[in-house]
């Protein structure tokens, strides 16, 4: 599938202080023809590297997305936690990371939904503890990704449910990427893993069945996005429209089915 295509437009300013080409919040593109995406590559099956290139849902989702927009891609490898204030400073043009869709996150930046999933719980195989949802993981050494939703939503869990109700707290362990959990979680640092659904089933097939999923159903279902700096009006908009366009020719659906995620419906 080629992505070389004709190049459409995209106004760059001059900023003489920082002698740098910054784009404002109106532009579309910080480059001429060239959309650079972000995504921290250590995240299978979303994105990895597969020798020197990064391979998974995202960037087949981005290498469609460009050839829709008539212009090429660049993907950058960024540490997650780091992606949404780089869109903020103009050092990419978006983020498609498998990041959730949260109100934090769309305080500072726009959001275009673009898959829906949810997490799964991993423990050691055979372990004593196998919580079957988020309720169970109270007195749990939970471990999790920086930056992931989840170490918001399970810390007010903890507040809120377990020592509300006279369980004991759970205790939350954060690592930089989701394979240093993983391998905390099979050197017995931590006793369970949350992780997105998609990432934990390929984790529990690299692992060769060392640790397996107890959820029979998804933890906090949320919805992906593809992330654009604030007011960026020009650049969401074409994205929206290639999205459409991929779903109108039922791209979009044929990638989403070979990575069992659900599609988003306007």
């Amino acid at each position: 599938m080629s992505m070389k295509k004709s190049v459409m437009t995209a106004g760059v300013f001059l900023v003489t202080a920082l002698g740098a080409s910054l784009a404002t919040a109106d532009d579309a593109l910080l480059e001429e023809g060239v959309l650079q995406v972000a995504m921290e590559a250590t995240y299978p099956p979303f994105e990895s590297y597969d020798g020197d290139k990064i391979v998974g849902f995202d960037p087949d989702m981005s290498a469609l997305l460009a050839e829709k927009m008539s212009v090429d891609v660049e993907l950058n490898d960024i540490k997650f936690t780091t992606l949404i204030l780089g869109l903020g400073g103009g050092k990419f043009d978006a983020v498609i990371s498998g990041m959730y869709i949260t109100p934090e996150r769309v305080e500072i930046a726009d959001a275009i939904p673009y898959a829906k999933t949810g997490a799964a719980i991993m423990v050691l195989k055979g372990s004593e503890i196998r919580p079957k949802n988020e309720l169970e993981l109270c007195g749990v050494k939970v471990g999790l990704q920086q930056g992931t939703s989840w170490v918001k939503a399970l810390s007010e869990l903890s507040t809120s449910y377990c020592v509300a109700e006279g369980k004991a707290p759970i205790s939350i362990q954060e690592f930089p990427t989701a394979p240093e959990v993983t391998q905390a979680l099979m050197s017995r640092n931590v006793e369970a893993q949350v992780e997105i659904a998609g990432a934990a089933a390929l984790f529990v097939e690299r692992t060769k069945g060392r640790v397996e999923i107890t959820s029979p159903e998804l933890v906090y279902p949320q919805t992906l996005g593809i992330y654009v700096k604030k007011g960026n009006t020009a650049l969401k908009e074409r994205f929206e429209k290639a999205l459409a366009e991929l779903k109108a020719d039922g791209s979009y659906y044929e990638l989403l089915a070979e990575y069992d995620l659900t599609p988003v419906e306007d």
